[in-house]
């Protein structure tokens, strides 16, 4: 068997392509203790998603979490799934959809765009196939996380290098490894909190809810912390909002180890006990909604903050497929492919071809195979 893979089929002259890879964290592939239990050994598998030495976190993760959490988890999933499936994946895929169609209409080159989730599926390693298939030769990949952590994004690069380290042709490459401030990124987030306000009022309170992360990893140097307070702070500045009318909390803490603080659920029940009546709440984080948006905020978190008094506790949707969303994406992947071919305002499909044709015929001309 050989040690690297080689292109199927290859033959000189084959049209190339630039690829467009875009990650997210991934999804059961259904709201089912089994499914749900062959996704979280693999996510929690992850090395720089725990970093406890690999024999004692084995055991900890085979007795005492595969074997219980599952059930629980499949429950809250089922809470929030659709007739088509996992939001989060339905999401994704929006924006990978409308990230395509807009590039297709920017850029003159061909250009393709897969979607790969960190686990589950479909996979880095099935998106990455799809474009060498569809003769990429350049690939920019964007994970779907505005602010770095090693957790995510960095996980997201030791995963496409590995794949790409097994080609006998390595493509051209691009990482884009964090937007948390981005012009484009802070204004999409301000516009769709604005329009949530025009549509449904303005609370009293405005949650910057993020995903959390083992306190350890921020005194180990990772920035992620830094880069969650400068993206409210960003947000904030725009809406002109007034010292105290808002806060950066942190959700989904995982086991005993203190996590960033402070925590989400603490928060919302300190309001609620306080007599906020409505508190609005906001998951600049995520690209897309899922299980940590629509569940452990919308629901879990609405229900801690009415048994501390609260009257109700709005969710303000992540950005999806908004349109201003996805032309700042297409502007950024757009900002990091310049100077290849197919960037280029002079790319022409008819010189192209007539130049991969001579390239094919002085192959041929000189042995190659056809």
């Amino acid at each position: 068997m050989p040690r690297y893979q080689s292109t199927p089929n290859f033959e000189h002259g084959l049209p190339e392509s630039l690829g467009v890879l875009l990650v997210n964290l991934g999804t059961p592939e259904a709201p089912t203790a089994s499914a749900v239990r062959r996704y979280l050994r693999q996510f929690l598998w992850d090395p720089r998603v725990v970093e406890i030495p690999r024999p004692v976190w084995w055991l900890i993760l085979n007795a005492f979490i595969l074997p219980f959490r599952p059930a629980t988890s499949a429950k809250a999933y089922g809470e929030i799934w659709t007739e088509d499936g996992s939001p989060l994946l339905l999401h994704s895929q929006d924006i990978a959809d409308s990230v395509a169609t807009q590039l297709a209409g920017r850029i003159s080159g061909v250009v393709n765009v897969e979607l790969g989730m960190s686990y589950g599926q479909p996979s880095i390693d099935s998106a990455l196939e799809n474009l060498f298939q569809q003769g990429a030769q350049r690939i920019v990949c964007l994970p779907l996380y505005p602010q770095y952590s090693g957790t995510t994004t960095g996980s997201v690069f030791d995963d496409v290098t590995r794949a790409l380290g097994k080609r006998r042709w390595v493509p051209g490459f691009r990482f884009i490894n964090q937007y948390h401030d981005a012009p484009g990124y802070i204004a999409a987030q301000v516009q769709n909190i604005r329009e949530y306000w025009d549509q449904h009022g303005r609370s009293e309170k405005l949650l910057f809810s993020f995903h959390g992360l083992p306190r350890q990893m921020l005194e180990d140097g990772d920035p992620y912390h830094c880069q969650c307070l400068k993206t409210a702070r960003l947000i904030a500045e725009s809406l002109e909002l007034e010292e105290g009318s808002w806060q950066v909390t942190f959700q989904s803490r995982l086991g005993r180890a203190e996590w960033l603080k402070p925590y989400t659920s603490d928060v919302v029940t300190e309001l609620g006990n306080a007599g906020l009546g409505r508190i609005d709440v906001v998951c600049p984080g995520f690209a897309a909604d899922c299980l940590e948006t629509l569940e452990e905020i919308a629901m879990q978190n609405a229900g801690f903050f009415k048994d501390a008094g609260g009257d109700s506790l709005n969710y303000i949707p992540a950005l999806n497929a908004r349109d201003d969303h996805v032309a700042f994406l297409t502007r950024l992947i757009e900002k990091h492919i310049g100077g290849w071919p197919e960037s280029s305002p002079d790319w022409s499909a008819s010189d192209v071809a007539r130049e991969r044709e001579k390239s094919r015929e002085r192959a041929l001309a000189a042995g190659a195979s056809a």
